[in-house]
Protein backbone atom coordinates (compact mmCIF):
# COMPACT_ATOMS: atom_id res chain seq x y z
CA UNK A 1 0.00 0.00 0.00
CA UNK A 2 1.31 3.47 -0.83
CA UNK A 3 1.95 5.79 2.10
CA UNK A 4 0.02 9.02 2.58
CA UNK A 5 1.59 11.68 4.81
CA UNK A 6 -0.09 14.96 5.79
CA UNK A 7 2.20 16.81 8.22
CA UNK A 8 1.14 19.96 10.07
CA UNK A 9 4.66 21.37 10.51
CA UNK A 10 7.08 22.36 7.75
CA UNK A 11 10.07 20.69 9.43
CA UNK A 12 8.16 17.40 9.52
CA UNK A 13 7.44 17.70 5.80
CA UNK A 14 11.09 18.40 5.00
CA UNK A 15 12.21 15.55 7.24
CA UNK A 16 9.95 13.16 5.37
CA UNK A 17 11.42 14.31 2.04
CA UNK A 18 14.94 13.80 3.39
CA UNK A 19 14.25 10.12 4.10
CA UNK A 20 12.79 8.96 0.76
CA UNK A 21 11.26 10.05 -2.51
CA UNK A 22 7.70 11.32 -2.14
CA UNK A 23 5.22 12.86 -4.55
CA UNK A 24 4.27 16.28 -3.21
CA UNK A 25 0.55 17.05 -3.36
CA UNK A 26 -0.93 20.55 -2.95
CA UNK A 27 -4.05 21.29 -5.02
CA UNK A 28 -3.89 18.02 -6.94
CA UNK A 29 -5.23 19.47 -10.19
CA UNK A 30 -2.36 17.87 -12.14
CA UNK A 31 -1.84 14.88 -9.85
CA UNK A 32 -5.32 13.34 -10.01
CA UNK A 33 -6.12 13.74 -13.74
CA UNK A 34 -2.80 12.05 -14.60
CA UNK A 35 -3.88 8.95 -12.67
CA UNK A 36 -7.44 8.43 -13.87
CA UNK A 37 -8.12 4.73 -14.38
CA UNK A 38 -4.82 3.64 -12.82
CA UNK A 39 -4.08 2.42 -9.30
CA UNK A 40 -2.41 4.97 -7.06
CA UNK A 41 1.11 3.70 -6.35
CA UNK A 42 2.80 6.97 -5.30
CA UNK A 43 3.94 7.61 -1.75
CA UNK A 44 2.32 11.01 -1.19
CA UNK A 45 3.32 14.02 0.89
CA UNK A 46 0.21 16.20 1.20
CA UNK A 47 1.30 19.73 2.21
CA UNK A 48 -2.22 21.17 2.42
CA UNK A 49 -2.13 21.22 6.25
CA UNK A 50 0.82 23.65 6.41
CA UNK A 51 -0.92 26.99 7.13
CA UNK A 52 2.31 29.01 6.90
CA UNK A 53 2.38 28.32 3.16
CA UNK A 54 -0.89 30.10 2.29
CA UNK A 55 -0.89 33.89 2.80
CA UNK A 56 0.42 36.25 0.07
CA UNK A 57 2.69 38.87 1.65
CA UNK A 58 4.27 42.18 0.68
CA UNK A 59 7.82 42.59 1.98
CA UNK A 60 10.39 45.37 1.73
CA UNK A 61 11.62 44.65 -1.79
CA UNK A 62 9.34 41.89 -3.08
CA UNK A 63 6.00 40.13 -2.85
CA UNK A 64 5.90 36.52 -1.68
CA UNK A 65 3.36 34.03 -3.05
CA UNK A 66 3.63 30.84 -0.97
CA UNK A 67 3.19 27.23 -2.07
CA UNK A 68 -0.47 26.86 -1.11
CA UNK A 69 -1.70 30.14 -2.60
CA UNK A 70 -4.36 29.25 -5.17
CA UNK A 71 -5.22 31.00 -8.41
CA UNK A 72 -8.33 32.37 -6.71
CA UNK A 73 -6.16 33.73 -3.88
CA UNK A 74 -4.11 35.59 -6.50
CA UNK A 75 -7.19 37.03 -8.21
CA UNK A 76 -8.59 38.25 -4.87
CA UNK A 77 -5.32 39.59 -3.47
CA UNK A 78 -4.82 43.35 -3.16
CA UNK A 79 -1.90 43.61 -5.55
CA UNK A 80 -0.65 46.52 -7.71
CA UNK A 81 -0.94 46.77 -11.51
CA UNK A 82 2.43 45.00 -11.75
CA UNK A 83 0.41 41.80 -11.18
CA UNK A 84 -2.34 42.48 -13.73
CA UNK A 85 -0.90 39.90 -16.13
CA UNK A 86 -0.76 37.24 -13.42
CA UNK A 87 -4.36 37.96 -12.43
CA UNK A 88 -5.45 37.65 -16.07
CA UNK A 89 -3.66 34.30 -16.35
CA UNK A 90 -5.23 33.14 -13.08
CA UNK A 91 -8.72 33.79 -14.44
CA UNK A 92 -8.06 31.56 -17.46
CA UNK A 93 -6.64 28.54 -15.62
CA UNK A 94 -9.17 25.74 -16.09
CA UNK A 95 -12.59 26.38 -14.53
CA UNK A 96 -13.61 27.84 -11.21
CA UNK A 97 -13.04 24.57 -9.34
CA UNK A 98 -9.47 24.35 -10.62
CA UNK A 99 -8.82 28.01 -9.77
CA UNK A 100 -10.10 27.43 -6.23
CA UNK A 101 -7.82 24.43 -5.68
CA UNK A 102 -4.83 24.61 -8.01
CA UNK A 103 -1.71 26.47 -6.89
CA UNK A 104 0.76 28.70 -8.68
CA UNK A 105 3.74 26.80 -7.27
CA UNK A 106 2.25 23.50 -8.42
CA UNK A 107 1.92 24.97 -11.91
CA UNK A 108 5.65 25.76 -11.87
CA UNK A 109 6.72 22.39 -10.47
CA UNK A 110 4.65 20.60 -13.12
CA UNK A 111 6.82 22.46 -15.68
CA UNK A 112 4.56 22.04 -18.68
CA UNK A 113 5.61 24.10 -21.73
CA UNK A 114 2.02 25.39 -21.74
CA UNK A 115 1.92 26.32 -18.03
CA UNK A 116 0.05 29.62 -17.93
CA UNK A 117 1.88 30.97 -14.88
CA UNK A 118 5.37 30.68 -16.33
CA UNK A 119 5.56 33.45 -18.98
CA UNK A 120 3.92 35.94 -16.63
CA UNK A 121 6.38 35.22 -13.84
CA UNK A 122 9.32 35.33 -16.24
CA UNK A 123 8.17 38.79 -17.31
CA UNK A 124 8.21 39.79 -13.62
CA UNK A 125 11.75 38.45 -12.95
CA UNK A 126 10.35 35.99 -10.42
CA UNK A 127 12.45 33.80 -8.18
CA UNK A 128 11.54 30.60 -6.33
CA UNK A 129 12.32 29.66 -2.73
CA UNK A 130 13.43 26.05 -2.29
CA UNK A 131 14.00 24.29 1.01
CA UNK A 132 15.33 20.98 2.26
CA UNK A 133 15.97 19.92 5.83
CA UNK A 134 19.60 21.08 5.52
CA UNK A 135 19.43 24.22 3.39
CA UNK A 136 17.32 26.94 1.81
CA UNK A 137 18.00 28.75 -1.44
CA UNK A 138 16.38 31.27 -3.77
CA UNK A 139 17.01 30.94 -7.51
CA UNK A 140 15.62 32.71 -10.62
CA UNK A 141 12.62 30.99 -12.16
CA UNK A 142 14.51 30.93 -15.45
CA UNK A 143 17.14 28.69 -13.81
CA UNK A 144 14.56 26.54 -12.03
CA UNK A 145 12.83 25.50 -15.27
CA UNK A 146 15.12 23.26 -17.30
CA UNK A 147 12.86 21.73 -19.95
CA UNK A 148 9.58 19.98 -20.63
CA UNK A 149 8.56 18.62 -17.18
CA UNK A 150 12.11 19.19 -15.93
CA UNK A 151 13.09 21.44 -13.02
CA UNK A 152 15.99 22.05 -10.66
CA UNK A 153 13.95 20.76 -7.70
CA UNK A 154 15.86 18.01 -5.87
CA UNK A 155 14.02 15.02 -4.43
CA UNK A 156 14.56 16.30 -0.87
CA UNK A 157 13.39 19.84 -1.63
CA UNK A 158 10.05 21.60 -1.38
CA UNK A 159 9.15 24.81 -3.21
CA UNK A 160 8.12 27.18 -0.43
CA UNK A 161 7.15 30.26 -2.46
CA UNK A 162 7.54 32.48 -5.49
CA UNK A 163 9.14 35.90 -5.00
CA UNK A 164 8.31 38.79 -7.31
CA UNK A 165 10.71 41.75 -7.00
CA UNK A 166 9.16 45.19 -6.79
CA UNK A 167 9.57 47.32 -9.93
CA UNK A 168 12.06 50.18 -9.88
CA UNK A 169 9.60 52.77 -11.27
CA UNK A 170 6.35 54.02 -9.78
CA UNK A 171 4.54 53.56 -13.10
CA UNK A 172 4.69 49.83 -13.74
CA UNK A 173 2.16 47.41 -15.15
CA UNK A 174 1.85 43.87 -16.47
CA UNK A 175 -0.38 42.25 -19.10
CA UNK A 176 -1.13 38.77 -20.45
CA UNK A 177 -2.87 37.36 -23.52
CA UNK A 178 -3.54 33.73 -24.33
CA UNK A 179 -4.53 31.98 -27.55
CA UNK A 180 -6.48 28.75 -27.30
CA UNK A 181 -9.09 26.83 -29.24
CA UNK A 182 -11.68 28.52 -26.99
CA UNK A 183 -11.76 31.06 -24.18
CA UNK A 184 -11.60 28.77 -21.11
CA UNK A 185 -10.85 25.15 -20.17
CA UNK A 186 -8.22 24.83 -22.86
CA UNK A 187 -4.49 24.22 -23.14
CA UNK A 188 -2.68 27.26 -24.53
CA UNK A 189 -1.48 27.37 -28.12
CA UNK A 190 0.51 30.55 -27.47
CA UNK A 191 0.77 32.91 -24.48
CA UNK A 192 2.46 36.30 -24.23
CA UNK A 193 3.16 38.21 -21.02
CA UNK A 194 4.71 41.65 -20.78
CA UNK A 195 5.66 44.05 -18.01
CA UNK A 196 6.66 47.67 -18.50
CA UNK A 197 8.15 50.36 -16.29
CA UNK A 198 7.85 54.00 -17.37
CA UNK A 199 10.08 56.95 -16.54
CA UNK A 200 8.89 60.44 -15.57
CA UNK A 201 8.63 61.42 -19.25
CA UNK A 202 6.27 58.53 -19.99
CA UNK A 203 8.82 56.48 -21.91
CA UNK A 204 9.70 52.81 -21.44
CA UNK A 205 12.45 52.58 -18.84
CA UNK A 206 12.39 48.79 -18.64
CA UNK A 207 10.55 46.08 -20.56
CA UNK A 208 10.16 42.34 -20.07
CA UNK A 209 8.34 40.14 -22.58
CA UNK A 210 7.94 36.36 -22.40
CA UNK A 211 6.25 33.81 -24.66
CA UNK A 212 4.89 30.42 -23.53
CA UNK A 213 3.87 27.22 -25.34
CA UNK A 214 6.35 27.97 -28.16
CA UNK A 215 9.42 26.22 -26.69
CA UNK A 216 10.14 23.44 -24.19
CA UNK A 217 10.36 26.28 -21.63
CA UNK A 218 8.80 29.75 -21.92
CA UNK A 219 11.30 32.28 -23.32
CA UNK A 220 12.05 35.96 -22.78
CA UNK A 221 12.37 38.04 -25.95
CA UNK A 222 15.40 40.07 -24.92
CA UNK A 223 16.01 41.75 -28.30
CA UNK A 224 12.43 43.01 -28.30
CA UNK A 225 12.81 44.21 -24.72
CA UNK A 226 15.86 46.26 -25.69
CA UNK A 227 14.05 47.71 -28.71
CA UNK A 228 11.21 48.95 -26.51
CA UNK A 229 13.36 50.97 -24.11
CA UNK A 230 13.08 54.72 -24.62
CA UNK A 231 9.89 54.60 -26.67
CA UNK A 232 6.71 56.43 -25.60
CA UNK A 233 4.31 54.30 -23.58
CA UNK A 234 1.36 54.16 -25.98
CA UNK A 235 -0.37 51.78 -28.36
CA UNK A 236 2.42 52.23 -30.92
CA UNK A 237 4.58 49.87 -28.84
CA UNK A 238 2.96 47.01 -30.70
CA UNK A 239 4.50 48.25 -33.94
CA UNK A 240 7.99 47.56 -32.57
CA UNK A 241 7.53 43.77 -32.82
CA UNK A 242 9.24 42.14 -35.81
CA UNK A 243 9.81 38.59 -36.99
CA UNK A 244 13.49 38.51 -35.88
CA UNK A 245 12.34 39.24 -32.32
CA UNK A 246 10.80 35.74 -32.30
CA UNK A 247 14.23 34.07 -32.76
CA UNK A 248 14.46 32.63 -29.19
CA UNK A 249 11.34 30.52 -29.79
CA UNK A 250 11.41 26.89 -30.93
CA UNK A 251 7.81 25.71 -31.36
CA UNK A 252 6.87 22.16 -32.33
CA UNK A 253 4.08 20.80 -34.51
CA UNK A 254 1.32 19.16 -32.47
CA UNK A 255 -2.44 18.62 -32.45
CA UNK A 256 -3.08 22.22 -31.39
CA UNK A 257 -1.07 23.91 -34.13
CA UNK A 258 1.93 23.78 -36.42
CA UNK A 259 5.26 25.38 -35.59
CA UNK A 260 4.76 27.97 -38.34
CA UNK A 261 1.31 28.84 -37.02
CA UNK A 262 2.63 29.23 -33.49
CA UNK A 263 5.43 31.56 -34.61
CA UNK A 264 2.99 33.74 -36.52
CA UNK A 265 0.54 33.70 -33.62
CA UNK A 266 3.29 34.58 -31.14
CA UNK A 267 4.23 37.66 -33.15
CA UNK A 268 0.58 38.72 -33.48
CA UNK A 269 -0.10 38.16 -29.78
CA UNK A 270 3.06 40.05 -28.77
CA UNK A 271 1.93 42.97 -30.94
CA UNK A 272 -1.49 43.01 -29.31
CA UNK A 273 -0.12 42.61 -25.80
CA UNK A 274 2.28 45.53 -26.13
CA UNK A 275 -0.28 47.75 -27.88
CA UNK A 276 -2.82 47.14 -25.11
CA UNK A 277 -0.27 47.49 -22.33
CA UNK A 278 1.20 50.66 -23.83
CA UNK A 279 -2.24 52.24 -23.96
CA UNK A 280 -2.82 51.42 -20.27
CA UNK A 281 0.40 52.96 -18.96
Amino acid sequence: MPDYLRPTALDDALAALSRRRLTVLAGGTDFYPARVGAPLDDDVLDISALPALRAIEERDDHWRIPALATWTDIVRADLPHWFDGLKLAAREIGGRQVQNTGTLCGNLCNASPAADGVPVLLSLDAEVELASLERRETIPLADFLRGNRETALASDQLMLAVRVPKPRAERARGHFLKLGARRHLVISIVMVAAALEADAAGRVARAQVAVGACSPVARRLTALEEALVGRPCDAALGEVVTEPHMAPLAPLDDARGSAAYRLDAARTLATRTLAELGSMM
